[in-house]
C-alpha cells in the first residue's frame, strides 16, 4: 500500500503539475509540498498543520480526501513525536501570562462600556473639583519673594515702556 507521501506526488506527477503551481494553486509553501511528498513529517511543528496541507493537497488534485486523511492518520500513529497530542494546559507561567489569560475571558463589550463610565466620571469628577466653588488662585504664589513679585494693586492694567527722549532732527544731512 503506498504511504500518503507517495500517493500525493503520485496524483501531482499524473496531472502533470510542478511543485511550484501546486503551491500557487493550495497557497502552501513548497518546501511544506516537498516535505509532505517526501514523508518528513518531522519538519512541521503540529499534526494539525499536517492534516490541514494533506487535505488541502488532496482537494486541490481531486483525491479522495477521506480515504487520505486516513492513511495518513495510520501514519502519524505510527511516529512517536506525533502519537498523542500536545498537552493543553490552562495553567499560567508568569504574572502577564495570567493578565493575559484573564482578558482573553472578559466580555469585551463589557469591559469597554466599564472603561467608558470608569473615564466619565473621572473626568467629570475633576471637572467639577477645578470650576466648581473655587476662586482661581495665583500659580506663582507659592515662589519665593526674590523670584516673584506681584503687580501692585494701584498699578494701571498695562504698563508703558518710556520713550526714549526727543532729539532734533538727524545730524549730517
Amino acid at each position: 500500500m503506498p504511504t500518503v507521501a507517495e500517493q500525493l506526488r503520485h496524483a501531482r506527477e499524473q496531472q502533470n503539475l510542478s511543485v511550484y503551481q501546486v503551491a500557487e494553486i493550495t497557497k502552501i509553501k513548497t518546501e511544506h509540498i516537498r516535505a509532505l511528498e517526501a514523508g518528513q513529517y518531522e519538519t512541521f511543528s503540529a499534526p494539525v498543520y499536517i492534516r490541514g496541507f494533506v487535505r488541502t493537497y488532496a482537494r486541490a488534485l481531486r483525491v479522495d480526501e477521506m480515504r487520505l486523511v486516513a492513511d495518513l492518520e495510520s501514519e502519524l500513529g505510527n511516529n512517536a513525536k506525533f502519537r498523542e497530542p500536545p498537552p493543553l494546559t490552562n495553567e499560567p507561567r508568569g504574572a502577564l501570562d495570567y493578565i493575559m489569560l484573564q482578558l482573553s475571558k472578559m466580555n469585551w463589550r463589557l469591559g469597554v462600556g466599564l472603561a467608558v463610565v470608569v473615564l466619565g466620571l473621572f473626568l467629570g469628577g475633576s471637572v467639577l473639583r477645578h470650576c466648581h466653588g473655587k476662586t482661581p488662585q495665583d500659580p506663582l504664589k507659592n515662589l519665593g519673594p526674590g523670584l516673584y513679585q506681584p503687580a501692585p494693586k494701584s498699578s494701571p492694567a498695562g504698563e508703558v515702556l518710556p520713550l526714549p527722549p526727543a532729539t532734533n532732527a538727524p545730524k549730517g544731512r
